[in-house]
């Protein structure tokens, strides 16, 4: 048994874990299964909702705790059961999606039980989106903004897609009127995400190193966009992968190979044992 430097490893999925196939490479997989035999402890944080990285992290034999919602959600694995669950209250998530109507900018709101969007059913940007994140969207005959006001639900996230070209703009107005008030940032080119102040895959990260009793500087995060930034200034060892964003290029102290090369297979080799001179 190798002699582990990072007890704890945590990944972001799509464009980090995941190849731009949307698969996990099986040398990634082994990688993975061969650094827990070791006795490290592997999680995935995504932006992604419950209902759509369950399945996923199941597929992949994890257990233990996986962390959604931009780390506004935290739950168990084989039983799906939360430890955390941070929602806006309904008038945070009224607001939040009255700005995105007011910029004419379409809206997606989530919860631990799915999301729901005001795009029409059948709009190929949706089912695009439907079909690489596994959910079904919902919908409803008023603008979202009427709709959350009053409804019983709650919401741990809201977010907008849009053109690649447009997400500069559309980021820089939403982190204008709520910069102070709410976590706003990007996880993917075509997505612009809302959370609730201080619900940060950062926060997250110390809330895992925590329940595993794993000190900070013996963690490792690894990520692709500017929604991981948080995590990879606040681990032992914060990593981009090669396909990263500028800003978190610019920002990480390491950079590995991209993920369709298994950035994760590397990371894992590279900064999950004590390496042997």
């Amino acid at each position: 048994m190798k002699k582990l430097n990072c007890k704890l490893i945590v990944s972001d999925f799509d464009g980090t874990l995941a190849n731009s196939r949307n698969e996990v490479p099986d040398e990634v997989i082994k990688a993975i299964n061969s650094y827990i035999s070791d006795g490290g402890i592997f999680a995935v944080c995504t932006g992604r909702i419950l209902p759509s990285i369950l399945p996923r992290v199941r597929a992949l034999g994890l257990k233990g705790l996986v962390i959604a919602c931009q780390g506004s959600a935290i739950a168990d694995i084989q039983t799906g059961k939360l430890l955390r669950d941070v929602c806006f209250t309904n008038a945070q998530t009224a607001e939040i999606c009255a700005a995105l109507e007011e910029l004419e900018s379409n809206v997606q709101v989530y919860n631990n039980d799915g999301f729901y969007s005001n795009l029409p059913e059948g709009e190929k940007h949706l089912d695009l989106y439907e079909s690489i994140v596994g959910v079904q969207a919902r919908h409803v005959n008023k603008p979202l903004s009427e709709f959350v006001a009053g409804c019983s639900e709650r919401f741990n996230k809201v977010a907008a897609l849009c053109r690649a070209e447009d997400q500069e703009q559309l980021y820089s107005e939403l982190l204008k009127r709520f910069g102070n008030k709410y976590d706003v940032t990007c996880s993917a080119k075509v997505l612009v995400e809302i959370s609730p102040y201080g619900e940060t895959k950062g926060r997250a990260l110390e809330f895992l190193a925590q329940h595993y009793g794993v000190k900070i500087s013996e963690t490792c995060a690894v990520g692709d966009n500017l929604n991981d930034l948080s995590m990879i200034e606040t681990a032992g060892y914060g990593v981009a992968v090669g396909n990263a964003a500028k800003g978190l290029l610019e920002r990480a102290k390491f950079v590995t190979i991209t993920n369709d090369e298994g950035a994760l297979a590397r990371v894992i080799s590279d900064f999950g044992y004590i390496q042997n001179d």
